[in-house]
């Protein structure tokens, strides 16, 4: 299998402390500070702006119509490139007919770019991996998850998970993404892998559909 290498360079971006998930406080009207779980429209703009600034840094590395079977490109970034923009990269490639993810938690933004896909008809099937902790510690994600992934679309599996996979395909190729970082943005330097293949492919394929969840 051939190997191709792409490493962003720049350095750590100074994000406000909110590594793992936790919400912007931002200002209110009326100058008061709502709490972390704030309301999502009142975060979505900068949840939106991060993701496309993480998108154009990808984007700058690798072009999508570049990706080859049989190739893996892998990544080393300074928290400047979020996770999901990897299967935002293959979906500029192709539309998915079958997607799975697998995260310890994610951020309810991020469930609503799922729901956009599936509605736009980019991934047609889909199915979630989900930590133990992500229905008690992210009941508002978890509801709402369960209302975009219904038994029409895929299913969603809660079990002793800290794995970070995407892997799906689609009519140009099938592909695999491994991951260090959740469904989220942060300042930490993570690491990625794309690898276009059918057989890694099969190899997530076959593992999460033999987990048995806890819900």
């Amino acid at each position: 299998m051939k190997l191709e290498i792409d490493i962003a360079r720049q350095p750590p971006k100074k994000l406000k402390a909110d590594d793992e998930l936790k919400d912007e406080i931002i200002e209110t009207e009326d100058g008061k500070k709502p709490s972390r779980r704030s309301k999502t429209i009142a975060r979505r703009s900068l949840h939106l702006y991060r993701r496309a600034f993480s998108e154009t840094q990808l984007l700058d590395l690798i072009n999508p119509n570049d990706l080859q079977e049989g190739y893996s490109y892998h990544f080393l970034t300074g928290g400047d490139i979020d996770s999901l923009s990897y299967l935002k990269l293959i979906l500029r490639a192709q539309d998915l007919d079958y997607c799975l993810f697998s995260t310890w938690c994610m951020a309810q933004e991020d469930v609503f770019q799922f729901r956009d896909w599936i509605e736009a008809g980019k991934i047609k099937k889909l199915d979630a991996y989900v930590g133990e902790i992500f229905p008690n510690s992210y009941r508002k994600e978890y509801q709402l998850l369960k209302q975009v992934i219904t038994p029409e679309i895929g299913r969603i599996a809660v079990f002793r998970n800290h794995s970070k996979i995407f892997a799906g395909t689609g009519s140009r190729f099938s592909f695999g993404i491994e991951t260090s970082a959740n469904i989220n943005t942060n300042p930490r330097t993570e690491n990625a892998c794309i690898t276009i293949d059918s057989q890694i492919y099969e190899f997530y394929k076959s593992y999460f559909d033999g987990i048995v969840s806890f819900e």
